[in-house]
């Protein structure tokens, strides 16, 4: 049965999260970092819009004409775009979902169901569809050849309108060093410390960047405990920090140094899911800076 066709149709959002797994019921696909792009075709007309509806026709015309030719007359797609403005040469826009085939709503199908539809389009450059990976560790393979990460995606989904669990995304872990300025007492059967309250140099400045709870044995515990004893001071030293606790926070001179694994950076400059991989020696605090490992400009990207 025919439905009508859309002016709009908010796209399925993937959820972050900390586990590795594999197993029958779910697919993996490389995690691209591009911009979200919805392709609507309807009665020989092709719309191409962001995940906030910018209309983007004449950023990517070449993905717009690649569209138009397919046979079909009645079509949305779902993809992420890594090239764009016309740049010279083949560009990529991976096509990863189908959500609509000639006048048939499709998102009610299990995302199998949908590949299979997906599969028999002819796309041709600049089109092309997303693999599934078949390695035995996906993650392992993103973060060895530099990709953002994998998203896992249950195989009987239904295309939902919304961040969904059915769609888990795996981000590669950045590692950074980081000066430490703070830690908090421990709780519970926790002993040495809670968490180390770490940061980094900008200018003048050390800057907090969140809290490091994880990671840790009871015999680092003590001893970082220890150490960080003798490095206390009155009062923080921090000069930017947004987020300090206010309880059970101890100050100390910045002079250790570790390294942590985190996901990313959030929007006010934390680190999101970070954890203590190892304690630095040799490594000067001031020396300590942040480093940036993606392009900071890509903020505003609509990603999946």
């Amino acid at each position: 049965m025919t439905s009508p066709f859309p002016d709009w149709l908010q796209p399925m959002a993937a959820t972050l999260t900390e586990e590795r797994f594999t197993g029958s019921d779910w697919i993996f696909e490389r995690k691209y970092d591009g911009i979200r792009v919805l392709a609507f075709k309807h009665k020989g007309e092709v719309r191409l819009l962001s995940r906030n509806r910018l209309p983007l026709n004449g950023s990517y015309p070449a993905v717009a004409r690649a569209i138009a030719a397919l046979p079909v007359d009645d079509l949305i797609l779902d993809r992420e775009s890594t090239a764009g403005w016309e740049q010279a040469g083949d560009a990529d826009y991976y096509v990863f979902d189908i959500l609509r085939l000639d006048g048939r709503d499709l998102t009610s199908l299990p995302l199998e169901e949908r590949r299979v539809l997906l599969d028999r389009l002819p796309l041709e450059l600049p089109l092309e569809r997303v693999a599934w990976l078949t390695d035995d560790r996906p993650w392992d393979r993103a973060c060895a050849e530099g990709w953002e990460g994998v998203i896992a995606k249950r195989r009987d989904s239904r295309y939902e309108h919304k961040r969904s669990k059915s769609w888990l995304k795996m981000k590669c872990e950045e590692t950074h060093a980081f000066v430490v300025g703070g830690f908090t007492d421990p709780q519970g059967k926790r002993v040495g410390l809670g968490a180390l309250l770490v940061g980094y140099f900008d200018g003048p400045d050390l800057c907090f960047a969140g809290k490091l709870g994880t990671g840790f044995d009871n015999a680092l515990l003590v001893d970082l405990r220890s150490r960080l004893d003798a490095l206390e001071v009155p009062k923080t030293l921090f000069t930017r920090a947004k987020g300090l606790p206010r309880l059970r926070a101890h100050w100390v001179k910045p002079e250790v140094v570790v390294e942590a694994g985190f996901i990313e950076w959030t929007g006010n400059g934390k680190l999101r899911h970070p954890r203590l991989l190892r304690v630095l020696h040799g490594v000067a605090a001031a020396d300590v800076v942040r480093r940036e490992h993606r392009d900071a400009s890509a903020a505003d990207k609509e990603q999946q």
